[in-house]
């Protein structure tokens, strides 16, 4: 889940540089890289930048991720952009339920990650909280810094 919630974050920035050139702009097609402005530019990295900046021991795991997105497919990018929206809409504790079914799906066989996802939809409230208790993440889990 770590990697589906950095996809989020790099995205959210991304998205919220997006924003910013979208204000600032017409509502006209945008250029391409090479003839955007400085400015332009600017409001583009510079989020990106800052986070890169204020904690050097996440660079590597920014820098891989970016990769990552870069040799996605188009498909591979959308159904990501559309896991992205549906974890950022969940409570607390629902992603915290997505996350430790992430890390316990990673080592298992498509069959046996299927059998599991059945088994957690046909679980009760309580008898998901004990298998959260079993099987929630051992690492304590940092907040994201504010954007």
């Amino acid at each position: 889940m770590k990697t589906a919630l950095s996809r989020s974050m790099l995205l959210g920035l991304l998205l919220l540089a997006g924003n910013a050139l979208a204000q600032s702009a017409p509502a006209q097609a945008l250029p391409e890289w090479d003839k955007l402005t400085p400015q332009q530019r600017e409001a583009l990295i510079s989020p990106m930048r800052d986070r890169w900046n204020a904690d050097p021991s996440e660079r590597p795991r920014m820098l891989e991720r970016a990769q990552r997105w870069r040799d996605m497919t188009p498909e591979q990018r959308r159904q990501a952009r559309k896991g992205m929206r549906r974890f950022e809409g969940m409570k607390p504790h629902q992603r915290d339920e997505a996350r430790a079914l992430y890390e316990r799906m990673k080592g298992l066989t498509p069959e046996q990650r299927d059998k599991l996802r059945d088994e957690w939809k046909a679980m009760t409230p309580e008898q998901r909280r004990e298998w959260m208790q079993k099987n929630a993440p051992r690492e304590p889990r940092v907040p994201a810094p504010p954007r």
